[in-house]
């Protein structure tokens, strides 16, 4: 079995709260990562488990083990029981973890019901410093995280995918609220694939789907909130320059987006006239996941000025700033580098990163030309 980043972080936050909820997209993993801390597991999905939950309540609340509740936010009546379980002895700890495919602003029951009684922590698909095969890590890029998308099996790419997203258009979100037919949903997925990287302009968008804006900005918030996407805010500098202030769009998972675009293999991959922006996003959402795994406190951002000084990565940890460039090259140059540092220079940041296919880094602490896997050892 593949150990998990996150797992030490779940470990701390259940010996300091009385629940943890462990969120993250369908197929990720929280499942098989939860089974394996021994507990009575329950999945809130199957009538069966909630009946049997709901009889047993009083026998296993009094208990030692740790309760585990599988899609906790299909069972909006459980979260209310929860609280009052816990009120009733709040200095106990390590006695529940929930699990839950949507994010909490999704899940307002979570955020209602145990504000202050439950901490959260988010599980990726698999991050490319959990896997230690040679194979396994050359077909993260092209095939994703998730553990059945052909990360460990190569057949299951792109069919798994495909299949994946028909059923969270069919099924899931409109389960959670998303108010869109399921074809409206399929085109806008396919269009946000061959935007992925790019400034979001939700007018244009909207305009291509006979949408307004507003309602797209909706959609997008239903995405993000089931961890199909990510927005990353431009970073506000007080500078004399001026800045581009919208966000740019990602999808968290790189194989999602290749199976969208019809990407069969890594040779095609590499073909694409987009495959710049596909690199740039999987080495911002590894960098990321990492950081969210070891539970390090930060804020991410990209940074672009109107005349063309760019950083696609800025990392904020509050007493440092780092400004991270990525280059799908194997050969970085010394003009790379400059470009890097002027921006860096711009926003003051302390340390600077060039993230490449390289084999050979270069420099120090400060300012590093490195390839993905030394870049994470640095975070």
């Amino acid at each position: 079995m593949i150990k998990r980043l996150v797992r030490k972080q779940i470990e701390e936050r259940l010996a300091a709260y009385p629940a943890v909820a462990l969120v993250g997209p369908r197929q990720c993993g929280k499942t098989t990562l939860a089974q394996t801390m021994r507990g009575v597991y329950f999945d809130l999905e199957q009538e069966s488990d909630r009946l049997r939950l709901d009889l047993e309540w009083d026998e296993l609340v009094a208990g030692k083990e740790l309760l585990i509740l599988d899609e906790a936010q299909s069972w909006p009546d459980v979260f209310a029981r929860l609280r009052g379980t816990i009120d009733r002895d709040r200095g106990r700890k390590g006695r529940f973890l929930l699990l839950g495919s949507v994010s909490p602003s999704l899940m307002t029951r979570v955020s209602e019901s145990l504000a202050g009684r439950l901490s959260l922590v988010e599980l990726t698909p698999f991050l490319i410093s959990e896997l230690k095969s040679r194979a396994h890590r050359r077909r993260h890029w092209l095939c994703g995280g998730y553990p059945e998308g052909g990360v460990l099996e190569p057949k299951r790419y792109p069919r798994w995918q495909i299949d994946y997203l028909a059923l969270l258009a069919q099924r899931d979100l409109p389960m959670w609220g998303l108010p869109a037919k399921p074809q409206v949903t399929d085109r806008l997925l396919r269009m946000l694939a061959a935007l992925h990287g790019q400034v979001w302009n939700a007018v244009q968008v909207g305009q291509s789907l006979g949408l307004s804006y507003h309602t797209v900005n909706n959609y997008i918030d239903y995405l993000i909130g089931a961890f199909l996407l990510r927005q990353l805010p431009a970073y506000q500098a007080n500078i004399r320059k001026r800045l581009v202030k919208r966000p740019k769009l990602y999808w968290r998972d790189s194989g999602l987006v290749h199976a969208l675009l019809n990407v069969p293999d890594e040779r095609a991959l590499l073909t694409q006239p987009w495959v710049g922006a596909s690199w740039e996003g999987y080495v911002i959402e590894q960098a990321l996941g990492e950081l969210s795994s070891l539970g390090r406190n930060f804020t991410a951002y990209y940074f672009r000025t109107a005349d063309q000084h760019e950083l696609d990565l800025v990392l904020d940890f509050g007493k440092e700033l780092w400004a991270v460039e990525v280059k799908l090259t194997s050969s970085p140059s010394t003009d790379d580098m400059s470009r890097l540092n002027r921006a860096a220079d711009i926003i003051k940041a302390s340390r600077r990163f060039l993230v490449s296919q390289t084999k050979k880094p270069a420099g120090n602490e400060y300012c590093l030309s490195c390839d993905l896997p030394a870049f994470l050892e640095h975070l």
